[in-house]
């Protein structure tokens, strides 16, 4: 067993970040607790309540924010509506809703130094074309910033700079966590990495499948350079469906509920199986 701080590492993958709630919880019941935490995209806006209140609270707390009629809002009106207005903008959804949420639960003046635990989250900043990260100031657009899904969500501006979604330059950051100090890092992920690729065969896997080989190329390479004093466990999801990898998951609201079961169960098995010291 490696001892030293533990990060958890919190991966996009829009509402199929449901399943991390489930982890959490079989985490926090194991008796596993974050020194900081790391995330991206969706597991930005997962992993930010994590930091402000690092418990097995925060999953009861996340539960509700997952099937709440504000989380399905997020994603707007209806398809046909959405597709109408997306010929006079770049994206297809509001980010009110979403900022909403997040002054919500974690207040409209809320900043890094306010969390419990240190965090962390990632962003693409067009302007650079670089990857960025957000670690101090105000909470609410960092992770806004983090979470803007190209198409579906429009950049954030911060201090004249426009950010997209952090999974497009580091979706499972596991570099960071180590960067920062971690040497215990347990790996919250969506489930695309547990399911293999196929070549395309509809126009509209193209893209899916090159964004997933950029996606799982950068994980592979770093944890195949972690050294032997960094322990890492990539928690299972539990399983997917088949609608998981349509166009359209992402609006997919109705399977949270078993999304997260399924994870709980997976991962607290994974956790008493395969980690010591807890």
């Amino acid at each position: 067993m490696v001892n030293g701080p533990v990060a958890f590492v919190l991966g996009g993958g829009g509402v199929l970040g449901a399943v991390e709630v489930g982890m959490l919880r079989a985490l926090f019941r194991s008796g596993i607790t974050p020194d900081f935490v790391v995330g991206t995209s969706i597991g930005a806006v997962n992993g930010v309540l994590v930091a402000a209140d690092p418990t097995e609270a925060v999953t009861l707390r996340l539960v509700r924010l997952w099937a709440s009629p504000e989380a399905s809002e997020v994603y707007g009106d209806s398809m046909a509506r959405q597709l109408r207005r997306f010929a006079a903008r770049t994206h297809l959804h509001s980010p009110r809703p979403l900022r909403r949420l997040l002054e919500r639960e974690l207040g409209d003046t809320s900043t890094f130094a306010d969390l419990r635990v240190p965090f962390h989250c990632c962003a693409a900043s067009i302007e650079r074309a670089a990857e960025h990260w957000f670690d101090t100031g105000p909470l609410v657009p960092a992770v806004l910033a983090s979470a803007a899904v190209p198409g579906l969500l429009p950049p954030t501006e911060i201090d004249g700079e426009h950010f997209i979604d952090g999974g497009i330059v580091n979706s499972i950051p596991i570099g960071k966590a180590v960067e920062a100090g971690a040497r215990r890092i347990f790996v919250l992920q969506v489930g695309r990495i547990e399911r293999p690729l196929s070549p395309p065969k509809r126009p509209w896997e193209i893209a899916q499948v090159a964004f997933e080989i950029a996606r799982r190329h950068r994980f592979a390479r770093e944890l195949a350079s972690l050294g032997q004093d960094v322990e890492v466990h990539v928690l299972p999801t539990g399983g997917g469906e088949p609608r998981d990898d349509t166009p359209w998951a992402y609006r997919d609201m109705a399977a949270v509920g078993r999304r997260i079961s399924r994870a709980y169960t997976a991962s607290r098995r994974y956790l008493k199986t395969n980690v010591t010291g807890y």
